[in-house]
């Protein structure tokens, strides 16, 4: 099995149980640097694929409760290679690990060094919000060679030809962002938001998760009747800023 089809393998365990996947989203390293595989761990524990955020600089796709966690994080230290570092030590997480980061710090690193890196330590896909799937075939070839894949983002707005193409490319699952907008939004989901995601769910072969302004149970039941799995970020993070256990929230959402 490639590492990309774990993570599909894991959402469809999800859903044989009844019920919708959870990818929680947690920014490597924050609050804490030296928290952050035992924090990883007990996100672990309740999610079925965890998604890492890598601290960027200039994070335009986030929201200002990721923005801080990610400059944060910078400030103390936290770079790609030190997470790499962190995930060398740790073993088995648990969960299939996907990576979000800018298209910045994988440049810098590079693409074929990534890949490796990624494969060794768990990371089986990578999210990279700001690169148009025009200009990805480069770092889709390195991680395709390891095994690895490139999650793609659709949006309300994805017109149906791009949808079919960018769900076509996509592995692990198709990430189908709720709003048009930046992440960590209290606006509640859109009412149109069940067509949608049947619409997404239609077209994609893989898996569809749902991510941006999911914070509660009711979120993630109303986004589990239409797709496979909800991504929630923002809500966590908090969660996180505040220093309380992680694991309490997630079950929360599960209803469990």
């Amino acid at each position: 099995m490639q590492a990309h089809e774990r993570i599909s393998k894991a959402i469809k365990k999800a859903n044989k149980k009844g019920r919708p996947a959870l990818v929680p989203f947690m920014t490597a390293g924050y609050p804490e640097p030296a928290d952050f595989i035992e924090t990883l761990r007990a996100v672990a524990e309740v999610g079925d694929v965890v998604e890492l955020g890598i601290p960027f600089s200039d994070p335009m796709a986030d929201g200002m409760t990721i923005q801080r966690s990610s400059f944060e994080a910078l400030k103390k230290g936290v770079s790609l290679k030190w997470i790499f570092e962190h995930l060398d030590t740790a073993g088995d997480i648990g969960a299939p690990l996907v990576m979000m980061s800018y298209l910045n710090p994988l440049l810098a690193f590079g693409y074929d060094e990534l890949a490796e890196r990624a494969a060794a330590t768990g990371v089986c896909a990578f999210i990279v919000p700001d690169l148009p799937f025009e200009e990805s075939g480069e770092i889709r070839a390195a991680l395709e060679a390891q095994g690895l894949g490139l999650i793609q983002l659709v949006t309300p707005a994805t017109p149906d030809e791009r949808l079919r193409t960018l769900c076509e490319a996509s592995r692990g699952f198709v990430y189908a962002v709720t709003i048009t907008g930046i992440t960590g939004g209290d606006a509640g989901l859109p009412p149109d938001l069940a067509s949608y995601l049947d619409k997404v769910s239609a077209i994609s072969k893989l898996p569809v998760c749902a991510g941006f302004g999911i914070r509660n149970a009711d979120d993630v039941a109303n986004v589990g009747a239409h797709a496979a799995g909800a991504i929630v970020g923002s809500a966590l993070v908090e969660v996180l800023e505040r220093g309380d256990d992680p694991t309490p929230f997630l079950q929360s959402l599960l209803g469990q």
